[in-house]
């Protein structure tokens, strides 16, 4: 490893540009599989985690983590797939809430606010990386 390999800015040692557009892909399935949920009868937070596109998109950040240990985007593969895992956890507990009487005036505001905050999440770190920076 040369100077020249290392981020003057984050100290962090640069990536491949081919592990930066992998990056750039994944966070678009990402996104894809949410907007799908915002265009579709499904809700964001649903079609985020079941959609193939996402499915998919975890499945890489998991196979090529370790291809990214050390540089800006190792911070974005966490970031990406502590989405993906949280809103698994966040949308079981909606869907729990839904299903009962009561529990379903906390379940649907609960589903709603997760698809945002996924949303949120995609954008802000797909922004960052578009900035060049870790997340």
């Amino acid at each position: 490893m040369s100077v020249a390999d290392i981020d003057a800015v984050t100290q962090a040692v640069a990536p491949p540009e081919s592990m930066v557009r992998l990056t750039h892909v994944v966070y678009g399935l990402h996104a894809f599989s949410a907007v799908m949920g915002v265009l579709g009868p499904a809700f964001i937070v649903t079609a985020f985690l079941t959609g193939w596109p996402s499915i998919i998109a975890v499945i890489i950040n998991y196979v090529k983590r370790s291809d990214t240990r050390g540089t800006i985007l190792d911070s974005h593969f966490g970031w990406q797939i502590r989405t993906f895992w949280y809103a698994v956890l966040w949308a079981l507990i909606g869907v729990i809430f839904v299903y009962t009487v009561i529990g379903a005036l906390i379940g649907v505001p609960l589903l709603l606010l997760l698809g945002l905050w996924v949303l949120y999440r995609i954008a802000r770190g797909w922004i960052t990386l578009l900035n060049g920076r870790p997340i």
